[in-house]
């Protein structure tokens, strides 16, 4: 079933989603949008403001020749209005058209905010690619190159584009006060504009000494502090509404309210860091690319408080700390972490060139501010980041109130409140199991239908793959593949999903999962590691399945067992883009290549099935790999269909994947 977001079906659906509490919100936000349209008061007057938040006497001096070099390159490149966003290439960044989709070429409408249809492409464009270029965080990159170099060019640079958006963007009016995320990351741009400048003798008179700029930033925390994601929508949004609203209420404290805001920027913080992270550390949406987006707010946010010297709670920094040793046990052996969920390639502040590592970046980071564990994997790489942050992050080993921590003593392998499990065995073999919950909240809305679905990499490459997301709007027959059941590497009884979706980012059942046996000890003496889970999301019967990796064998097998009535049943895996398959009954030979070596593999597919290669189909889409939001490449995916029969012994399906050398 497709259904649009934006339909009065949907909004039924997701109505039915809300407690008592959180529809009382919402009225109160809508009874506030309607007053607002009216009556919009101009910031206070503010006189003698400073900027003090500035860097540490010696910091730029810390980043490595390499990070500046790629930093250099790309904003190099952003001078000459080229970039890329969602696989879209733009050559008009010298003089953006702050409203227009380069993907559609379709103009947002002016008007009041909040009359907007931004959820209509048709009469908006593409949202995302609309939003992005204004959280302004291509401008943080041109700044840190100006602190690099002392290049007034890419300073001059930013001044035009921030007078050219505040002047096209008045508060409250058009597609850019709509949505509190946005408002959120590009205050924390802002903030950070402001620092990497400080040596600008033209930055006093863009920031503090603005009129112009000061009511923007008082709107832009007024907006936050009035309309708070709420109930069934505090997920990441939440956070980067907070860590925004915090950062500029502590660089930029020159309003009466500043006080006000800051304290309750800082309660929002604690308070949603806390119910978005699993105890193990992991991000309750079980969506990877949103576990960095929130680790990176995070360490954005205490960045600020410890250079305004505001202190925080110790539960933040906790927080930050236990998700900081979660993505250091999941990433493979280059430092990739599982591809789970939602991705929207969305990132909490962005001071680096194209080629830095994101997840290499925040290990660095985690290193400089919480200290590496002996387990954690090497970190080669550089960035222009991690030295920003550190010299601004208190050490949590000299921080007196800092709780005393037991961290891991070695590298988990079974986060048991996410359900998720990683079973590890030579030649870099690398297997991500999924039997936790289905999402986050009551509408799991970043949460895919993937229940007990496998994700193998060997050294890195993907051999069974996450597909990704590709989409969020305008596109629903994508949307709804890249989420579906069928997307993912797992079993589909009678043609749907395991969870039932009210719309792209609503899901109205969800399928209930539970891990049976995880046994991730340490196999490096030739051993065996176990996992097995079920579900209950196809009603009258229960699909479990067991995952055994042996390493002596380097050979990895996956059972699945359909107990009930007879159904038909669909079972897909996905190859990575970098996977040949040559399939022939049911098996198939997988060959890739790795730093120029060959490299293959042999699987061998349940018998009692029907298989076929499917690559690049659309009616329907079959066969896609999404690298990144907006971009998608054709991959292949075995799929076999028949029936399975828990009454009369056809209900199990042997896999077997065998790699070579």
């Amino acid at each position: 079933m497709t259904v649009n977001s934006g339909s009065p079906g949907w909004y039924l659906r997701r109505l039915s989603r809300m407690g008592p509490r959180e529809v009382a919100g919402r009225v109160g936000d809508a009874v506030r949008r309607r007053r607002w349209r009216s009556a919009r008061p101009d910031c206070p007057s503010v006189t003698g403001a400073r900027f003090t938040a500035v860097l540490p006497a010696g910091t730029i001096a810390a980043v490595s020749p390499d990070a500046a070099k790629r930093l250099i390159a790309e904003a190099d490149r952003l001078m000459c209005g080229h970039a890329e966003y969602f696989g879209v290439v733009r050559d008009d960044l010298a003089d953006p058209d702050w409203w227009c989709d380069p993907k559609t070429g379709r103009r947002a409408p002016w008007g009041y905010a909040f009359n907007v249809p931004y959820r209509n492409e048709d009469a908006v464009g593409d949202i995302k690619q609309i939003w992005e270029l204004s959280r302004h965080q291509y401008l943080t990159v041109l700044a840190a190159a100006y602190a690099i170099t002392g290049d007034e060019r890419y300073a001059e640079r930013v001044a035009a584009h921030l007078r050219s958006w505040w002047a096209a963007n008045p508060p409250l009016r058009g597609v850019h006060w709509i949505s509190g995320i946005e408002l959120g990351i590009r205050l924390l741009s802002w903030v950070w504009i402001r620092r990497l400048l400080d040596g600008w003798p033209g930055v006093a008179g863009l920031f503090e000494g603005n009129p112009v700029a000061l009511n923007q930033i008082w709107h832009h925390q007024r907006w936050l502090a009035a309309f708070p994601s709420r109930g069934s929508s505090a997920n990441n949004h939440v956070i980067a509404e907070a860590a925004g609203q915090f950062a500029a209420a502590c660089a930029f404290g020159w309003f009466p309210s500043s006080a006000r805001w800051r304290a309750g920027a800082l309660r929002s913080l604690e308070r949603q860091l806390r119910r978005n992270t699993f105890d193990s550390g992991l991000n309750r949406e079980l969506a990877t690319e949103y576990h960095g987006l929130v680790l990176e707010l995070g360490l954005a946010a205490v960045a600020e408080a410890d250079a305004a010297r505001v202190p925080v709670p110790a539960s933040i920094r906790l927080v930050l700390l236990r998700m900081t040793d979660a993505l250091a046990a999941v990433v493979d052996s280059r430092l990739r972490p599982p591809r789970q969920g939602d991705a929207d390639d969305g990132h909490g502040l962005v001071v680096d060139g194209t080629g830095t590592d994101r997840w290499a970046s925040l290990l660095a980071t985690g290193d400089a501010v919480f200290g590496r564990l002996a387990w954690w994997p090497e970190v080669t790489g550089t960035d222009v980041r991690t030295p920003l942050l550190a010299a601004l992050i208190r050490p949590y080993a000299n921080i007196a109130a800092a709780p005393v921590v037991t961290r891991p003593p070695s590298r988990p392998g079974h986060f048991a409140d996410a359900g998720l499990t990683v079973l590890r065995g030579p030649g870099e073999i690398w297997c991500r199991c999924d039997g936790g919950p289905h999402g986050f909240l009551s509408i799991a809305a970043h949460a895919h239908a993937d229940a007990l679905s496998v994700e193998v990499r060997h050294d890195g490459v993907d051999v069974l793959a996450d597909p990704g997301t590709f989409c969020y709007h305008g596109q629903p027959e994508w949307r709804q593949y890249f989420r579906s059941t069928l997307g993912h590497n797992t079993l589909q009884v009678d043609g749907g999903d395991q969870s039932v979706s009210g719309g792209p980012f609503l899901w109205t059942r969800h399928a209930r999962s539970r891990v049976l046996t995880a046994d991730t000890s340490d196999t490096s003496d030739g051993g065996t590691a176990r996992w097995c889970a079920e579900h209950d999301g196809y009603q009258r019967s229960v699909h479990r399945r067991r995952v055994e990796l042996a390493t002596a064998k380097q050979e990895l097998t996956v059972v699945d067992e359909v107990r009930g009535p007879r159904r038909d049943v669909r079972l897909a895996f996905h190859l990575g883009p970098a996977i040949a398959a040559d399939l022939a009954g049911n098996r198939a030979v997988l060959t890739w290549a790795r730093d120029g070596e060959g490299r293959s593999a042999v699987l061998d597919l349940p018998g009692q099935l029907s298989w076929r290669a499917h690559c690049g189909e659309t009616d329907p889409p079959l066969g896609w790999y999404s690298a990144g939001f907006g971009r998608k490449e054709p991959a292949t995916t075995l799929v076999g269909t028949g029936f399975a029969d828990g009454t009369a012994l056809l209900g199990e399906f042997t896999t077997v994947l065998r790699f070579h050398g």
